[in-house]
């Protein structure tokens, strides 16, 4: 039974990895990500991403913070912080984060504060909804792992 269940979370698994990559959310970087997890580093990937997440919301922030400025001028300043999460959002395979650091990166290189807003509004959308997704996908793949009776290596601290 044990197996059973494990090859259904794998199903799961593989079906919200095909809905994310057919939605766009997720490009094959993500895959290359995956191929570097194994019985050594079973979190590998979760790791990861919890660190991308980690920055990521630190980057969000600071871009927020800097729209919300009354006086804002610091075009250059934001693009950095966006290079910063293109780049990162990129490396975890984030493609549609990525897409909407883009968009978010030519308003910024118009001077443009509304269209900044509106992107800094879609990226947290984004964000948001891969931060959701990505979570499930992990939850199902440690459920998977319970399941098929897999043992991860005790550290020692």
């Amino acid at each position: 039974m044990l197996g059973l269940g494990a090859d259904l979370l794998w199903a799961d698994m593989n079906r919200l990895l095909a809905f994310l990559f057919h939605q766009g959310v997720l490009d094959e970087q993500f895959l290359q990500l995956q191929q570097l997890q194994d019985e050594t580093s079973p979190n590998f990937v979760s790791e990861v991403v919890n660190i991308y997440f980690h920055e990521s919301e630190k980057l969000l922030r600071n871009l927020r913070g800097l729209l919300m400025e009354r006086e804002f001028s610091d075009y250059k300043k934001m693009g950095i912080h966006l290079n910063q999460l293109m780049g990162s959002s990129s490396s975890i395979g984030a493609k549609r984060v990525t897409n909407v650091c883009l968009a978010f990166r030519a308003a910024t290189d118009h001077s443009n504060r509304s269209g900044c807003l509106r992107a800094l509004e879609m990226l947290e959308h984004e964000y948001c909804y891969l931060k959701n997704k990505l979570h499930e996908l992990f939850q199902i793949e440690q459920q998977r792992a319970l399941a098929a009776g897999v043992r991860y290596p005790v550290q020692n601290n």
